[in-house]
């Protein structure tokens, strides 16, 4: 337990500093590493730590190039096996989730481009009560934000953690 107290910061640290470029969420790679230490009983445990972390960041970065998003999402339908429809609709799931957490007006903005009735500019500034011209130019703030937001959550980094 001494153990998991020392190293729970350093390891955080370490996680969050690699995680971005990695493509993964920070808790993931901690989680990663805590597995490898109870597999093994480094002798020097901050320096393993370290080391640890960059090699799952690699096996993260290594996984991420193998792994290619589909051209076209699955739908449902009747030869979309369950696990493609599991798939889009946790990706419609973590989408849902971050246009929820988008600063400002954002939230209502996304929703309303985001409609399955596919709504115009001038019926979503209307039910906004903003003005169509300024639509745009929020929309595209807020689309922005939320691009940033889900780099590491659903598109698959490119190399070197460039987006695709």
């Amino acid at each position: 337990m001494d153990l998991v107290n020392e190293l729970s910061p350093l390891l955080a640290a370490e996680a969050a500093a690699e995680a971005f470029a990695a493509g993964v969420d920070p808790a993931d790679l901690e989680q990663a590493v805590w597995v490898r230490l109870l597999e093994q009983t480094p002798a020097e445990p901050r320096r393993w730590v370290r080391a640890a972390v960059r090699a799952e960041a690699r096996r993260a970065r290594r996984q991420a190039r193998r792994e290619l998003p589909y051209a076209v999402e699955p739908s449902a339908g009747p030869d979309v096996r369950p696990e493609q429809f599991l798939l889009t609709a946790e990706r419609r799931r973590v989408v849902r989730a971050a246009v929820r957490r988008t600063p400002g007006r954002c939230p209502q903005v996304l929703t309303a481009m985001l409609s399955p009735a596919d709504p115009t500019y001038r019926e979503i500034a209307g039910e906004l009560g903003m003005s169509q011209g300024s639509l745009g130019p929020v929309r595209s703030r807020c689309l922005g934000c939320l691009r940033r937001m889900l780099t590491s959550e659903v598109a698959a980094p490119g190399r070197w953690g460039k987006e695709r």
